[in-house]
């Protein structure tokens, strides 16, 4: 496993697909956090967009390589196993990108409550917010793999389908993200850090059993 790991990160960093989704949420974070604004509020600002790009990091590992070594891989190590590896690389990718994001917002942001009336300790708030972070890069890595080959083959049903649900898997109440990102924002508001542990657990299950049924499924399906 550790040679596909490295074998589809390796494609995944020379094809330089991923410049987009992390030039975006760059961006994005340029935009929508700014320094000395309340920490929870920023980190929870930054840790739903990892969703988004968690599911459009999925998409490239999984079409990025060409079919003869697609087949090849395939015929060496198992359809599933390959296939597998393309996931995994691409959730370690967005839990990468959401660490670092989660460390840069934390440092240029305020130790304070939404009011500016509490001091939020800023080592607390951070791992607050790589939790929620990681939550939501597990639940975009979920939406990836279900909206992508070999669920739906054809680009022009998987991309809509794949924003649509990274969309309502963000705001949609029940969802994962949406309550790791809804604890920050509440936290700030009340001047508590939470801890959600629960929303990080659902995320962990969703993701594996999406990852375990489109492995099963790339293994009946021919590339």
């Amino acid at each position: 496993m550790t040679a596909l790991l490295r074998y589809q990160a390796a494609l995944l960093l020379r094809s330089q697909r991923w410049l987009p989704p992390v030039i975006l949420y760059a961006a994005f974070l340029g935009i929508g956090v700014q320094s000395g604004q309340p920490v929870l509020d920023s980190l929870g600002y930054a840790a739903a967009a990892v969703l988004p790009v968690a599911a459009w990091l999925v998409r490239i590992c999984v079409t990025v390589e060409p079919p003869a070594a697609r087949a090849c891989v395939a015929a060496a190590s198992g359809p599933g196993r390959a296939h597998l590896a393309r996931l995994l690389v691409a959730l370690i990718a967005a839990a990468a990108l959401g660490t670092a994001a989660v460390l840069v917002v934390t440092l240029i942001s305020a130790p304070v409550s939404t009011d500016n009336r509490t001091r939020i300790a800023l080592l607390p708030a951070a791992a607050a917010g790589l939790l929620a972070a990681q939550a939501c890069a597990l639940l975009g890595t979920a939406v990836g793999a279900l909206t992508n080959w070999p669920v739906l083959r054809a680009p022009g049903r998987a991309v809509p389908a794949m924003l649509l649900t990274a969309l309502l898997s963000a705001v949609t109440t029940g969802s994962p993200a949406q309550a790791a990102v809804s604890d920050l924002v509440t936290g700030s508001q009340s001047g508590r850090i939470p801890v959600p542990l629960l929303p990080l657990t659902t995320a962990a299950v969703l993701a594996a059993a999406a990852i375990a049924a489109t492995c099963v499924l790339t293994s009946r399906r021919s590339p």
